[in-house]
Protein backbone atom coordinates (compact mmCIF):
# COMPACT_ATOMS: atom_id res chain seq x y z
CA UNK A 1 0.00 0.00 0.00
CA UNK A 2 1.30 3.42 -0.94
CA UNK A 3 2.35 5.71 1.89
CA UNK A 4 0.55 9.04 1.77
CA UNK A 5 2.67 12.14 1.50
CA UNK A 6 1.54 14.98 3.80
CA UNK A 7 0.94 18.23 2.01
CA UNK A 8 1.40 21.48 3.93
CA UNK A 9 -1.57 23.77 3.19
CA UNK A 10 -2.67 22.23 -0.11
CA UNK A 11 -1.76 19.77 -2.78
CA UNK A 12 -0.37 19.83 -6.22
CA UNK A 13 -1.50 20.88 -9.66
CA UNK A 14 -0.09 17.85 -11.43
CA UNK A 15 -2.32 15.48 -9.50
CA UNK A 16 -5.19 17.86 -9.75
CA UNK A 17 -5.91 18.49 -6.11
CA UNK A 18 -6.37 22.08 -5.23
CA UNK A 19 -3.49 24.26 -4.19
CA UNK A 20 -5.70 27.14 -3.16
CA UNK A 21 -8.74 25.73 -1.40
CA UNK A 22 -11.84 27.67 -2.46
CA UNK A 23 -12.82 29.94 0.37
CA UNK A 24 -9.27 29.98 1.77
CA UNK A 25 -6.31 32.16 1.02
CA UNK A 26 -3.03 30.53 -0.16
CA UNK A 27 -1.73 30.19 3.39
CA UNK A 28 -4.76 28.25 4.58
CA UNK A 29 -6.37 31.14 6.44
CA UNK A 30 -10.04 31.96 5.94
CA UNK A 31 -10.70 34.19 2.97
CA UNK A 32 -12.62 37.45 3.38
CA UNK A 33 -16.25 36.77 4.19
CA UNK A 34 -18.83 36.64 1.46
CA UNK A 35 -22.04 37.63 3.23
CA UNK A 36 -24.07 37.70 0.04
CA UNK A 37 -22.95 34.25 -1.02
CA UNK A 38 -22.21 35.52 -4.50
CA UNK A 39 -18.54 34.67 -4.89
CA UNK A 40 -18.76 31.53 -6.95
CA UNK A 41 -16.43 29.41 -8.99
CA UNK A 42 -17.63 30.48 -12.40
CA UNK A 43 -14.98 33.12 -12.93
CA UNK A 44 -17.42 36.01 -13.29
CA UNK A 45 -15.80 37.98 -10.50
CA UNK A 46 -13.51 40.78 -11.47
CA UNK A 47 -10.27 39.24 -12.65
CA UNK A 48 -8.07 41.93 -11.16
CA UNK A 49 -9.54 41.46 -7.71
CA UNK A 50 -9.12 37.72 -8.03
CA UNK A 51 -5.45 38.13 -8.73
CA UNK A 52 -4.65 40.97 -6.40
CA UNK A 53 -7.01 40.56 -3.51
CA UNK A 54 -9.09 43.35 -1.98
CA UNK A 55 -6.87 44.27 1.01
CA UNK A 56 -3.45 44.93 -0.55
CA UNK A 57 -3.43 48.67 0.10
CA UNK A 58 -4.55 48.14 3.70
CA UNK A 59 -1.55 45.84 4.18
CA UNK A 60 0.85 48.41 2.71
CA UNK A 61 1.18 46.89 -0.77
CA UNK A 62 0.36 48.75 -3.95
CA UNK A 63 -2.14 47.37 -6.42
CA UNK A 64 -0.32 45.99 -9.47
CA UNK A 65 -0.70 47.84 -12.78
CA UNK A 66 -3.18 46.37 -15.24
CA UNK A 67 -0.32 45.59 -17.61
CA UNK A 68 3.40 46.40 -17.78
CA UNK A 69 5.60 47.44 -20.70
CA UNK A 70 7.68 44.33 -20.07
CA UNK A 71 4.63 42.09 -20.54
CA UNK A 72 3.62 43.99 -23.68
CA UNK A 73 7.08 43.53 -25.23
CA UNK A 74 7.05 39.79 -24.48
CA UNK A 75 3.57 39.43 -25.95
CA UNK A 76 4.41 41.37 -29.12
CA UNK A 77 7.54 39.34 -29.78
CA UNK A 78 6.16 35.90 -28.94
CA UNK A 79 2.87 36.48 -30.77
CA UNK A 80 4.86 36.81 -34.00
CA UNK A 81 4.48 33.03 -34.02
CA UNK A 82 0.84 33.69 -34.84
CA UNK A 83 1.80 36.21 -37.53
CA UNK A 84 3.95 33.56 -39.23
CA UNK A 85 1.02 31.16 -39.21
CA UNK A 86 -1.44 33.76 -40.52
CA UNK A 87 0.83 35.17 -43.20
CA UNK A 88 1.54 31.76 -44.69
CA UNK A 89 -2.16 30.85 -44.58
CA UNK A 90 -3.27 34.12 -46.16
CA UNK A 91 -0.88 34.15 -49.09
CA UNK A 92 -1.67 30.73 -50.57
CA UNK A 93 -5.23 31.66 -51.55
CA UNK A 94 -3.89 34.55 -53.63
CA UNK A 95 -1.13 32.46 -55.19
CA UNK A 96 -3.69 30.06 -56.65
CA UNK A 97 -5.27 32.96 -58.58
CA UNK A 98 -2.01 34.58 -59.81
CA UNK A 99 -1.46 34.15 -63.55
CA UNK A 100 2.31 33.63 -63.22
CA UNK A 101 1.91 31.06 -60.44
CA UNK A 102 -0.69 29.19 -62.53
CA UNK A 103 1.56 29.14 -65.61
CA UNK A 104 4.52 27.77 -63.66
CA UNK A 105 2.75 25.18 -61.53
CA UNK A 106 -0.70 24.59 -63.04
CA UNK A 107 -2.13 22.32 -65.74
CA UNK A 108 -2.60 23.65 -69.31
CA UNK A 109 -6.18 24.03 -70.57
CA UNK A 110 -7.99 25.18 -73.69
CA UNK A 111 -10.93 26.58 -71.72
CA UNK A 112 -9.82 30.21 -71.94
CA UNK A 113 -13.28 31.45 -71.00
CA UNK A 114 -12.90 30.06 -67.48
CA UNK A 115 -9.11 30.24 -67.28
CA UNK A 116 -7.78 33.25 -69.26
CA UNK A 117 -4.16 32.40 -68.41
CA UNK A 118 -4.48 29.03 -70.16
CA UNK A 119 -3.58 27.16 -66.98
CA UNK A 120 -5.52 25.93 -63.98
CA UNK A 121 -5.09 23.83 -60.84
CA UNK A 122 -6.80 20.48 -60.59
CA UNK A 123 -8.63 19.72 -57.36
CA UNK A 124 -5.92 17.27 -56.30
CA UNK A 125 -3.07 19.63 -57.06
CA UNK A 126 -4.58 22.66 -55.34
CA UNK A 127 -5.62 20.47 -52.41
CA UNK A 128 -2.08 19.15 -51.96
CA UNK A 129 -0.42 22.56 -52.32
CA UNK A 130 -2.75 24.03 -49.71
CA UNK A 131 -3.10 20.96 -47.51
CA UNK A 132 0.43 19.57 -47.19
CA UNK A 133 1.25 22.46 -44.89
CA UNK A 134 -1.14 20.85 -42.42
CA UNK A 135 0.68 17.50 -42.60
CA UNK A 136 3.89 19.26 -41.60
CA UNK A 137 2.16 21.15 -38.83
CA UNK A 138 0.65 17.91 -37.51
CA UNK A 139 4.11 16.37 -37.18
CA UNK A 140 5.60 19.57 -35.80
CA UNK A 141 3.04 20.09 -33.05
CA UNK A 142 3.30 16.48 -31.85
CA UNK A 143 7.11 16.61 -31.78
CA UNK A 144 7.46 20.02 -30.14
CA UNK A 145 5.25 19.21 -27.15
CA UNK A 146 7.68 16.73 -25.54
CA UNK A 147 10.65 18.82 -26.71
CA UNK A 148 9.22 21.89 -24.98
CA UNK A 149 9.45 20.01 -21.67
CA UNK A 150 13.04 18.95 -22.32
CA UNK A 151 14.60 21.97 -24.06
CA UNK A 152 12.38 24.70 -22.65
CA UNK A 153 9.78 26.90 -24.32
CA UNK A 154 12.27 29.51 -25.56
CA UNK A 155 14.59 27.14 -27.39
CA UNK A 156 11.70 25.30 -29.03
CA UNK A 157 10.28 28.54 -30.42
CA UNK A 158 13.67 29.44 -31.95
CA UNK A 159 13.99 25.94 -33.43
CA UNK A 160 10.54 26.24 -35.01
CA UNK A 161 11.54 29.52 -36.65
CA UNK A 162 14.59 27.85 -38.18
CA UNK A 163 12.50 24.98 -39.59
CA UNK A 164 10.02 27.42 -41.10
CA UNK A 165 12.81 29.34 -42.86
CA UNK A 166 14.11 26.11 -44.43
CA UNK A 167 10.65 25.50 -45.86
CA UNK A 168 10.44 29.00 -47.33
CA UNK A 169 13.86 28.64 -49.00
CA UNK A 170 12.66 25.41 -50.63
CA UNK A 171 9.55 27.10 -52.06
CA UNK A 172 11.44 30.09 -53.45
CA UNK A 173 14.06 27.88 -55.13
CA UNK A 174 11.56 25.63 -56.95
CA UNK A 175 11.76 25.71 -60.76
CA UNK A 176 8.85 25.97 -63.18
CA UNK A 177 6.62 22.91 -63.32
CA UNK A 178 7.88 21.45 -60.03
CA UNK A 179 4.67 21.99 -58.10
CA UNK A 180 5.61 19.07 -55.84
CA UNK A 181 8.52 21.19 -54.60
CA UNK A 182 6.08 23.92 -53.57
CA UNK A 183 3.96 21.37 -51.71
CA UNK A 184 6.98 19.80 -49.98
CA UNK A 185 8.39 23.21 -49.06
CA UNK A 186 5.08 24.07 -47.44
CA UNK A 187 5.21 20.75 -45.59
CA UNK A 188 8.65 21.60 -44.16
CA UNK A 189 7.49 25.09 -43.25
CA UNK A 190 4.54 23.42 -41.55
CA UNK A 191 6.91 21.69 -39.12
CA UNK A 192 7.81 25.08 -37.74
CA UNK A 193 4.27 26.47 -37.81
CA UNK A 194 2.91 23.41 -36.02
CA UNK A 195 5.51 23.70 -33.29
CA UNK A 196 4.80 27.40 -32.86
CA UNK A 197 1.06 26.79 -32.63
CA UNK A 198 1.74 24.45 -29.69
CA UNK A 199 4.47 26.29 -27.79
CA UNK A 200 3.50 29.95 -28.25
CA UNK A 201 0.05 29.78 -26.54
CA UNK A 202 1.59 27.59 -23.85
CA UNK A 203 4.39 30.10 -23.21
CA UNK A 204 1.95 33.01 -23.10
CA UNK A 205 -0.33 31.16 -20.66
CA UNK A 206 2.54 30.36 -18.31
CA UNK A 207 4.11 33.81 -18.26
CA UNK A 208 0.99 36.02 -18.24
CA UNK A 209 -0.43 37.62 -15.07
CA UNK A 210 -3.76 36.08 -14.08
CA UNK A 211 -5.83 39.21 -14.71
CA UNK A 212 -4.52 39.67 -18.29
CA UNK A 213 -3.92 36.06 -19.30
CA UNK A 214 -6.98 35.71 -21.51
CA UNK A 215 -6.24 38.86 -23.49
CA UNK A 216 -2.54 38.05 -23.88
CA UNK A 217 -3.15 34.52 -25.15
CA UNK A 218 -5.79 35.91 -27.51
CA UNK A 219 -3.14 38.17 -29.00
CA UNK A 220 -1.77 35.02 -30.67
CA UNK A 221 -4.95 34.78 -32.75
CA UNK A 222 -4.89 38.55 -33.32
CA UNK A 223 -1.45 38.20 -34.86
CA UNK A 224 -2.70 35.30 -37.00
CA UNK A 225 -5.38 37.63 -38.36
CA UNK A 226 -2.85 40.43 -38.85
CA UNK A 227 -0.59 38.08 -40.78
CA UNK A 228 -3.45 37.04 -43.05
CA UNK A 229 -4.34 40.67 -43.72
CA UNK A 230 -0.72 41.55 -44.51
CA UNK A 231 -0.50 38.60 -46.92
CA UNK A 232 -3.64 39.60 -48.84
CA UNK A 233 -2.44 43.21 -49.13
CA UNK A 234 0.96 42.13 -50.46
CA UNK A 235 -0.66 39.66 -52.87
CA UNK A 236 -2.84 42.48 -54.18
CA UNK A 237 0.22 44.64 -54.71
CA UNK A 238 2.24 42.00 -56.58
CA UNK A 239 -0.58 40.29 -58.49
CA UNK A 240 -0.12 42.38 -61.64
CA UNK A 241 3.61 41.64 -61.96
CA UNK A 242 4.36 39.52 -65.03
CA UNK A 243 7.33 37.57 -63.66
CA UNK A 244 8.07 35.29 -60.71
CA UNK A 245 8.41 38.31 -58.43
CA UNK A 246 4.60 38.25 -58.20
CA UNK A 247 4.77 35.33 -55.78
CA UNK A 248 8.44 35.28 -54.76
CA UNK A 249 8.26 38.71 -53.14
CA UNK A 250 5.46 37.62 -50.76
CA UNK A 251 7.37 34.39 -50.10
CA UNK A 252 10.59 36.27 -49.39
CA UNK A 253 8.87 38.48 -46.84
CA UNK A 254 8.13 35.26 -44.95
CA UNK A 255 11.63 35.52 -43.45
CA UNK A 256 11.09 38.75 -41.50
CA UNK A 257 8.83 37.53 -38.68
CA UNK A 258 10.69 34.27 -37.89
CA UNK A 259 14.04 36.10 -37.79
CA UNK A 260 12.70 38.64 -35.29
CA UNK A 261 11.04 35.94 -33.20
CA UNK A 262 13.91 33.46 -33.31
CA UNK A 263 16.52 36.03 -32.31
CA UNK A 264 14.18 37.80 -29.89
CA UNK A 265 13.64 34.64 -27.85
CA UNK A 266 17.33 34.69 -26.94
CA UNK A 267 16.70 37.83 -24.89
CA UNK A 268 13.33 36.87 -23.39
CA UNK A 269 12.92 34.94 -20.13
CA UNK A 270 11.91 31.31 -19.84
CA UNK A 271 8.40 30.49 -18.68
CA UNK A 272 8.23 30.84 -14.85
CA UNK A 273 6.48 27.51 -14.49
CA UNK A 274 9.10 25.76 -16.59
CA UNK A 275 11.84 27.43 -14.53
CA UNK A 276 10.17 26.29 -11.33
CA UNK A 277 9.98 22.70 -12.53
CA UNK A 278 13.70 22.92 -13.25
CA UNK A 279 14.31 24.15 -9.67
CA UNK A 280 15.18 27.61 -10.96
CA UNK A 281 12.85 29.40 -8.57
CA UNK A 282 14.92 32.60 -8.42
CA UNK A 283 14.51 33.31 -12.15
CA UNK A 284 10.85 32.28 -12.02
CA UNK A 285 10.13 34.79 -9.26
CA UNK A 286 12.10 37.52 -11.04
CA UNK A 287 10.15 36.98 -14.27
CA UNK A 288 6.79 37.09 -12.51
CA UNK A 289 7.83 40.21 -10.62
CA UNK A 290 8.62 42.04 -13.85
CA UNK A 291 5.46 40.81 -15.60
CA UNK A 292 3.21 41.88 -12.71
CA UNK A 293 5.13 45.12 -12.18
CA UNK A 294 5.53 44.58 -8.43
CA UNK A 295 8.30 43.65 -6.00
CA UNK A 296 9.30 40.02 -5.51
CA UNK A 297 7.90 40.13 -1.97
CA UNK A 298 4.46 41.27 -3.10
CA UNK A 299 1.59 38.97 -1.96
CA UNK A 300 0.61 38.27 -5.57
CA UNK A 301 4.06 36.92 -6.37
CA UNK A 302 4.15 34.95 -3.12
CA UNK A 303 0.73 33.45 -3.88
CA UNK A 304 1.67 32.30 -7.40
CA UNK A 305 5.03 30.98 -6.21
CA UNK A 306 3.26 29.06 -3.46
CA UNK A 307 0.89 27.54 -6.01
CA UNK A 308 3.73 26.56 -8.34
CA UNK A 309 5.70 25.08 -5.46
CA UNK A 310 2.79 22.89 -4.49
CA UNK A 311 2.17 22.02 -8.13
CA UNK A 312 5.60 20.43 -8.44
CA UNK A 313 5.73 19.10 -4.86
CA UNK A 314 5.06 15.51 -5.88
CA UNK A 315 5.85 15.74 -9.60
CA UNK A 316 9.63 16.11 -9.45
CA UNK A 317 10.23 12.55 -10.62
CA UNK A 318 11.08 12.50 -14.32
CA UNK A 319 8.61 10.36 -16.24
CA UNK A 320 8.36 9.46 -19.92
CA UNK A 321 6.37 12.12 -21.79
CA UNK A 322 3.58 9.71 -22.70
CA UNK A 323 2.78 9.18 -19.01
CA UNK A 324 2.14 12.85 -18.42
CA UNK A 325 -1.41 12.56 -19.76
CA UNK A 326 -2.35 9.73 -17.39
CA UNK A 327 -3.18 11.96 -14.41
CA UNK A 328 -6.65 12.64 -13.01
CA UNK A 329 -9.09 13.74 -15.73
CA UNK A 330 -6.22 14.42 -18.14
CA UNK A 331 -7.53 12.08 -20.91
CA UNK A 332 -10.97 13.70 -20.77
CA UNK A 333 -9.40 17.15 -20.91
CA UNK A 334 -7.30 16.16 -23.90
CA UNK A 335 -10.47 14.91 -25.56
CA UNK A 336 -12.23 18.20 -24.82
CA UNK A 337 -9.28 20.25 -26.09
CA UNK A 338 -9.16 18.20 -29.30
CA UNK A 339 -12.92 18.58 -29.75
CA UNK A 340 -12.68 22.35 -29.38
CA UNK A 341 -9.89 22.55 -31.94
CA UNK A 342 -11.95 20.38 -34.28
CA UNK A 343 -14.95 22.67 -33.91
CA UNK A 344 -12.77 25.72 -34.47
CA UNK A 345 -11.98 24.29 -37.90
CA UNK A 346 -15.56 23.15 -38.49
CA UNK A 347 -16.97 26.61 -37.86
CA UNK A 348 -16.22 27.13 -41.55
CA UNK A 349 -13.85 30.08 -41.17
CA UNK A 350 -11.01 28.44 -43.09
CA UNK A 351 -13.44 27.72 -45.91
CA UNK A 352 -13.30 31.48 -46.54
CA UNK A 353 -9.66 31.99 -45.59
CA UNK A 354 -8.15 29.29 -47.81
CA UNK A 355 -10.46 29.59 -50.79
CA UNK A 356 -11.86 33.09 -50.27
CA UNK A 357 -10.37 34.49 -53.48
CA UNK A 358 -11.75 31.60 -55.53
CA UNK A 359 -15.15 31.65 -53.79
CA UNK A 360 -15.76 35.36 -54.32
CA UNK A 361 -14.57 35.21 -57.91
CA UNK A 362 -17.26 32.58 -58.41
CA UNK A 363 -19.83 34.87 -56.79
CA UNK A 364 -19.12 37.33 -59.59
CA UNK A 365 -16.97 40.03 -58.01
CA UNK A 366 -14.57 41.55 -60.52
CA UNK A 367 -11.60 41.85 -58.15
CA UNK A 368 -11.67 39.03 -55.64
CA UNK A 369 -8.30 40.13 -54.18
CA UNK A 370 -9.95 43.27 -52.81
CA UNK A 371 -12.73 41.17 -51.33
CA UNK A 372 -10.18 38.97 -49.58
CA UNK A 373 -8.51 42.09 -48.19
CA UNK A 374 -11.84 43.21 -46.78
CA UNK A 375 -12.45 39.79 -45.22
CA UNK A 376 -8.94 39.79 -43.70
CA UNK A 377 -9.42 43.32 -42.38
CA UNK A 378 -12.67 42.25 -40.70
CA UNK A 379 -10.75 39.35 -39.19
CA UNK A 380 -8.26 41.76 -37.62
CA UNK A 381 -10.97 44.12 -36.34
CA UNK A 382 -12.91 41.17 -34.93
CA UNK A 383 -9.85 39.92 -33.08
CA UNK A 384 -9.19 43.35 -31.59
CA UNK A 385 -12.81 43.45 -30.45
CA UNK A 386 -12.42 39.95 -29.02
CA UNK A 387 -9.31 40.88 -27.02
CA UNK A 388 -11.27 43.72 -25.43
CA UNK A 389 -14.35 41.58 -24.76
CA UNK A 390 -12.45 38.68 -23.21
CA UNK A 391 -11.80 40.72 -20.06
CA UNK A 392 -15.46 41.73 -19.77
CA UNK A 393 -17.28 38.47 -20.44
CA UNK A 394 -16.62 34.86 -19.52
CA UNK A 395 -15.16 32.33 -21.94
CA UNK A 396 -18.32 30.22 -21.88
CA UNK A 397 -20.61 33.15 -22.64
CA UNK A 398 -18.57 34.25 -25.65
CA UNK A 399 -18.21 30.76 -27.12
CA UNK A 400 -21.84 29.69 -26.64
CA UNK A 401 -23.39 32.86 -28.06
CA UNK A 402 -20.93 32.97 -30.94
CA UNK A 403 -21.60 29.34 -31.90
CA UNK A 404 -25.30 30.09 -32.35
CA UNK A 405 -24.60 33.26 -34.35
CA UNK A 406 -22.13 31.43 -36.60
CA UNK A 407 -24.69 28.68 -37.14
CA UNK A 408 -27.29 31.23 -38.27
CA UNK A 409 -24.83 32.98 -40.61
CA UNK A 410 -23.86 29.73 -42.29
CA UNK A 411 -27.50 28.72 -42.73
CA UNK A 412 -28.26 32.00 -44.50
CA UNK A 413 -25.09 31.88 -46.60
CA UNK A 414 -25.71 28.29 -47.72
CA UNK A 415 -29.42 28.79 -48.40
CA UNK A 416 -28.97 31.96 -50.46
CA UNK A 417 -26.06 30.43 -52.36
CA UNK A 418 -27.74 27.12 -53.12
CA UNK A 419 -31.29 28.24 -53.86
CA UNK A 420 -30.91 31.82 -55.14
CA UNK A 421 -27.41 32.48 -56.47
CA UNK A 422 -26.66 29.07 -58.02
CA UNK A 423 -29.78 28.87 -60.26
CA UNK A 424 -29.51 32.54 -61.32
CA UNK A 425 -28.14 33.56 -64.69
CA UNK A 426 -24.58 34.87 -64.62
CA UNK A 427 -24.39 38.65 -64.04
CA UNK A 428 -28.15 38.90 -63.65
CA UNK A 429 -29.73 41.18 -61.04
CA UNK A 430 -30.66 38.12 -58.98
CA UNK A 431 -27.08 36.85 -59.03
CA UNK A 432 -25.64 40.23 -58.03
CA UNK A 433 -28.14 40.79 -55.22
CA UNK A 434 -27.71 37.30 -53.80
CA UNK A 435 -23.94 37.63 -54.16
CA UNK A 436 -23.98 40.81 -52.06
CA UNK A 437 -26.06 39.06 -49.40
CA UNK A 438 -23.61 36.15 -49.31
CA UNK A 439 -20.59 38.42 -49.02
CA UNK A 440 -22.30 40.41 -46.26
CA UNK A 441 -23.07 37.37 -44.14
CA UNK A 442 -19.63 35.90 -44.83
CA UNK A 443 -18.11 39.16 -43.57
CA UNK A 444 -20.26 39.17 -40.44
CA UNK A 445 -19.39 35.50 -39.91
CA UNK A 446 -15.67 36.27 -40.04
CA UNK A 447 -16.06 39.16 -37.59
CA UNK A 448 -17.93 37.04 -35.04
CA UNK A 449 -15.52 34.12 -35.45
CA UNK A 450 -12.51 36.40 -35.02
CA UNK A 451 -13.95 37.81 -31.79
CA UNK A 452 -14.77 34.43 -30.27
CA UNK A 453 -13.85 30.99 -31.55
CA UNK A 454 -10.67 32.21 -33.21
CA UNK A 455 -8.81 33.38 -30.08
CA UNK A 456 -10.75 31.72 -27.26
CA UNK A 457 -10.10 28.13 -28.27
CA UNK A 458 -6.35 28.69 -27.97
CA UNK A 459 -6.91 30.46 -24.66
CA UNK A 460 -9.07 27.72 -23.14
CA UNK A 461 -6.75 24.96 -24.34
CA UNK A 462 -3.70 26.62 -22.82
CA UNK A 463 -5.50 27.05 -19.49
CA UNK A 464 -7.11 23.65 -18.92
CA UNK A 465 -4.03 21.50 -18.26
CA UNK A 466 -1.74 21.23 -15.20
CA UNK A 467 1.86 22.31 -15.67
CA UNK A 468 3.38 18.86 -16.12
CA UNK A 469 0.76 17.86 -18.72
CA UNK A 470 0.37 21.15 -20.57
CA UNK A 471 2.92 20.45 -23.30
CA UNK A 472 1.52 17.03 -24.17
CA UNK A 473 -2.09 18.22 -23.87
CA UNK A 474 -1.44 21.17 -26.17
CA UNK A 475 0.33 18.87 -28.63
CA UNK A 476 -2.69 16.60 -28.95
CA UNK A 477 -5.08 19.55 -29.17
CA UNK A 478 -3.03 21.30 -31.84
CA UNK A 479 -2.66 18.03 -33.73
CA UNK A 480 -6.45 17.83 -33.91
CA UNK A 481 -6.56 21.37 -35.25
CA UNK A 482 -4.11 20.64 -38.03
CA UNK A 483 -5.62 17.25 -38.87
CA UNK A 484 -8.99 18.85 -39.52
CA UNK A 485 -7.28 21.77 -41.21
CA UNK A 486 -5.71 19.38 -43.72
CA UNK A 487 -8.91 17.44 -44.33
CA UNK A 488 -10.89 20.60 -44.94
CA UNK A 489 -8.27 22.21 -47.19
CA UNK A 490 -7.81 19.03 -49.25
CA UNK A 491 -11.41 17.84 -49.57
CA UNK A 492 -13.17 21.22 -49.83
CA UNK A 493 -12.60 21.56 -53.62
CA UNK A 494 -14.13 18.12 -54.21
CA UNK A 495 -17.06 18.76 -51.87
CA UNK A 496 -17.92 22.19 -53.27
CA UNK A 497 -17.73 20.81 -56.80
CA UNK A 498 -20.28 18.16 -55.84
CA UNK A 499 -22.75 19.91 -53.50
CA UNK A 500 -21.92 23.57 -54.18
CA UNK A 501 -23.05 25.97 -51.45
CA UNK A 502 -24.88 23.24 -49.51
CA UNK A 503 -21.47 22.66 -47.95
CA UNK A 504 -22.40 25.50 -45.60
CA UNK A 505 -25.04 23.31 -43.95
CA UNK A 506 -22.26 21.02 -42.70
CA UNK A 507 -20.61 23.95 -40.95
CA UNK A 508 -23.94 25.19 -39.58
CA UNK A 509 -24.57 21.82 -37.95
CA UNK A 510 -21.04 21.75 -36.55
CA UNK A 511 -21.51 25.15 -34.93
CA UNK A 512 -24.72 23.98 -33.29
CA UNK A 513 -22.98 20.89 -31.93
CA UNK A 514 -20.10 23.07 -30.70
CA UNK A 515 -22.59 25.04 -28.58
CA UNK A 516 -23.62 21.91 -26.68
CA UNK A 517 -20.02 20.74 -26.18
CA UNK A 518 -19.03 24.06 -24.62
CA UNK A 519 -22.18 24.26 -22.52
CA UNK A 520 -21.88 20.78 -21.03
CA UNK A 521 -18.11 20.23 -20.80
CA UNK A 522 -16.05 23.45 -20.71
CA UNK A 523 -15.32 24.93 -17.27
CA UNK A 524 -15.05 28.67 -16.87
CA UNK A 525 -11.45 29.83 -16.34
CA UNK A 526 -11.75 33.62 -16.25
CA UNK A 527 -9.92 35.25 -13.35
CA UNK A 528 -8.35 32.05 -12.02
CA UNK A 529 -4.76 30.92 -11.78
CA UNK A 530 -3.77 27.96 -13.94
CA UNK A 531 -3.63 25.81 -10.82
CA UNK A 532 -7.17 26.82 -9.83
CA UNK A 533 -8.46 26.01 -13.31
CA UNK A 534 -6.95 22.56 -12.92
CA UNK A 535 -8.95 22.09 -9.72
CA UNK A 536 -12.20 22.83 -11.53
CA UNK A 537 -11.70 20.00 -14.00
CA UNK A 538 -10.78 17.48 -11.32
CA UNK A 539 -13.68 18.45 -9.06
CA UNK A 540 -16.17 16.45 -11.10
CA UNK A 541 -18.65 19.33 -11.06
CA UNK A 542 -20.82 20.14 -14.04
CA UNK A 543 -19.65 23.28 -15.88
CA UNK A 544 -23.20 24.52 -16.41
CA UNK A 545 -23.82 24.27 -12.65
CA UNK A 546 -20.82 26.35 -11.67
CA UNK A 547 -23.03 28.58 -9.51
CA UNK A 548 -23.51 25.65 -7.11
CA UNK A 549 -19.87 25.66 -6.05
CA UNK A 550 -20.12 28.12 -3.18
CA UNK A 551 -18.70 27.53 0.28
CA UNK A 552 -20.55 28.22 3.52
CA UNK A 553 -18.64 29.78 6.41
CA UNK A 554 -18.79 26.61 8.59
CA UNK A 555 -17.42 24.57 5.73
CA UNK A 556 -14.54 27.02 5.25
CA UNK A 557 -13.57 26.58 8.91
CA UNK A 558 -13.70 22.81 8.49
CA UNK A 559 -11.40 22.95 5.48
CA UNK A 560 -8.99 25.23 7.33
CA UNK A 561 -8.79 22.71 10.15
CA UNK A 562 -8.16 19.80 7.77
CA UNK A 563 -5.46 21.63 5.84
CA UNK A 564 -3.63 23.06 8.85
CA UNK A 565 -3.80 19.80 10.78
CA UNK A 566 -2.03 18.00 7.95
CA UNK A 567 -4.91 15.57 7.46
CA UNK A 568 -5.01 16.35 3.77
CA UNK A 569 -2.69 13.84 2.13
CA UNK A 570 -1.65 12.89 -1.34
CA UNK A 571 -0.91 9.40 -2.47
CA UNK A 572 2.36 9.09 -4.29
CA UNK A 573 0.57 7.11 -6.97
CA UNK A 574 -2.56 9.16 -7.52
CA UNK A 575 -5.07 11.45 -5.88
CA UNK A 576 -8.51 12.69 -6.64
CA UNK A 577 -10.77 15.48 -5.58
CA UNK A 578 -14.32 14.49 -4.75
CA UNK A 579 -16.97 17.13 -4.61
CA UNK A 580 -20.26 16.23 -2.99
CA UNK A 581 -23.11 18.64 -3.56
CA UNK A 582 -25.90 18.32 -1.02
CA UNK A 583 -28.12 20.23 1.39
CA UNK A 584 -28.52 23.21 -0.88
CA UNK A 585 -30.15 25.95 1.19
CA UNK A 586 -32.69 28.53 0.09
CA UNK A 587 -30.03 30.91 -1.18
CA UNK A 588 -28.66 28.26 -3.53
CA UNK A 589 -25.47 27.84 -1.51
CA UNK A 590 -23.96 24.40 -1.21
CA UNK A 591 -23.29 23.63 2.41
CA UNK A 592 -21.48 20.32 2.09
CA UNK A 593 -18.31 19.99 0.03
CA UNK A 594 -15.78 17.33 0.86
CA UNK A 595 -12.20 17.29 -0.32
CA UNK A 596 -10.54 13.90 -0.09
CA UNK A 597 -7.44 12.12 -1.24
CA UNK A 598 -7.55 8.47 -2.13
CA UNK A 599 -4.83 5.83 -1.96
CA UNK A 600 -4.72 3.05 -4.52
Amino acid sequence: MTTPIPIPNAVDDSHATTNAVPGLDPTGAPAPADPDGTADATGTADATETAAGPDLEKDGFAQPPKITCYTIVITLVVSLGGFIFGYDTGQISGFLEMAVFRRRFGEPTTDLARHPSGFYFTKVRSGLIVGLLSIGTLIGCMAMGPLADKLGRRHCISLCCLLFCFGVVTQIAVSSGEWVGIAMGRCVAGLGIGGLSTVVPMYLAEISPVHTRGALISSYQLFIATGMFAATCINFGTNELTNTASYRIPMGLDFIAPMILGIGMIYLPESPRYDWRRTNSRDAKATMSRCYGVDKTHPIIEKECDEMKKAVYTSTISLPWYKSFMGPKIPSRIGLAMAMQMFQQLTGANYFFYYGTTIFFGVGLSNSFITSMIISCLNVVGNIFGVMMISRFTRRQCLCIAALVLCACMLIYASVGQFVFEPAAKESAQAKTSGIIMISFASFFIFVYAASWGPLVWTCNAEMFPTNSRAVGMSFATAANWSWNFMLSFFTPFITQSIKFSYGYVFAGSNLLAFFVVYFFLHESSGKSLEEVNDLYVSGGKPYQGHLFNFSAPRKDSLVHKVNSGSTTLSSSTSELEVEKADEDASGEVSHIERRSSNR
